[in-house]
């Protein structure tokens, strides 16, 4: 049987550049080489596109070639530059192993659409709407599900620091996980956090402090198929909870432990479950994506966010949630494979 080929994107342009690199390093060591041809495709931080031989650390520095996908439906696949001119080589998927902008909010998968190859993950609409804070707070709150109380500063504009009740959490309302993210306690670090909040988008989002055990819930499938793991618990040694550190984003949390499965009632995680496949719905997401929650001490569950490409290292919270549902890396990918392929979990 001939094996499926598969283009493996990593890298991109956003801070979350060696995140994507190492989520990319775990793929390579679970891909299923008998079944997948893989392509792997990485993009430097400065955008360029290449062809390379998989996710080293150093994968700019070995055998590349300039590459780019065909956006021509009429010309699928991805053009590789040899001796001067592109050679074509089809691909029957694309495996997008990117986080944050230009990898999950929307603008991959709008490029994937038009190429007309299909691809794992969200689609662009619910891409770009789990991106937006925002935007995923206000049709979730729509479909009935708790968020917390929120307010956006747009660009060039600014917010009455006296209107809030601290403490807030200032983030950029389009940026993935921690960067940019400061808890304000008194007014008067406003807008420091504000400023810090812009180096990462214009789009500044403030939100009440929900007071609850931070929890997560990762979901794989399509519409009413869904498979949920294992429930997480973050439990903190301090400060408030970073996915990783913004100056070593590769080594993980330094001041957090993800306890899976979460160590909270049977009740308590299934309503965490059931909360989050009801994000999912509403969303609109496919394939595969991590709900992030707060559990409150009253037993309601509140949404935090949605991780539509969640990370893949072995740190991260979506494959160890999985594992302990007994689903391993290795199956989890072929389970995303067939949803892309056929829309149906295999």
């Amino acid at each position: 049987m001939d094996r499926l080929k598969i283009g493996i994107i990593f890298g991109g342009c956003s801070e979350e550049h060696p995140v994507s690199v190492k989520s990319a390093q775990e793929v390579a060591k679970s891909l299923d080489t008998e079944m997948y041809e893989p392509f792997w495709i990485g993009i430097t931080k400065g955008g360029a596109w290449k062809l390379c031989d998989g996710p080293a650390e150093d994968w700019e520095n070995g055998s590349c070639r300039p590459a780019v996908l065909s956006p021509d439906r009429s010309l699928p696949g991805l053009l590789v530059l040899e001796r001067g001119r592109y050679e074509t080589i089809s691909l029957d998927l694309v495996l997008p192993v990117l986080h944050g902008k230009l990898g999950e909010d929307g603008a991959m998968q709008g490029l994937l659409e038009l190429s007309g190859i299909p691809y794992a993950g969200c689609d662009v609409q619910s891409s770009a709407l789990c991106m937006d804070k925002s935007l995923a707070y206000l049709v979730a709150s729509s479909a009935g599900i708790a968020t917390p109380n929120f307010w956006t500063i747009p660009a060039n504009e600014n917010i009455d620091p006296d209107q809030l009740t601290y403490p807030v959490f200032v983030k950029p309302a389009r940026s993935g996980s921690s960067f940019g993210v400061s808890k304000v306690s008194r007014k008067e670090e406003l807008q420091s956090a504000v400023e810090t909040a812009r180096r990462y988008d214009s789009k500044v989002l403030i939100e009440e402090a929900v007071v609850g055990s931070e929890v997560g819930c990762a979901i794989l499938g399509n519409d009413l198929d869904l498979i949920t793991g294992e429930v997480d618990r973050i439990a903190l040694s301090h400060g408030f909870f970073r996915i990783h550190q913004e100056s070593d984003p590769e080594s993980g949390s330094e001041n957090s432990l993800p306890i899976v499965p979460a160590d909270i009632s049977a009740a308590s995680r299934s309503l965490v479950q059931e909360t989050a496949k009801a994000v999912y719905r509403a969303l609109g997401c496919r394939g595969l994506s991590r709900v992030d929650m707060f559990l409150k001490d009253d037993g309601t569950v509140v949404l935090n966010e949605v991780n539509t490409l969640p990370g893949l290292t072995s740190y991260s919270r979506y494959p160890r949630m999985m594992k302990a549902a007994g689903l391993p890396l290795a199956e989890v990918i072929d389970r995303i494979v067939s949803l892309a392929l056929t829309g149906k979990v295999r």
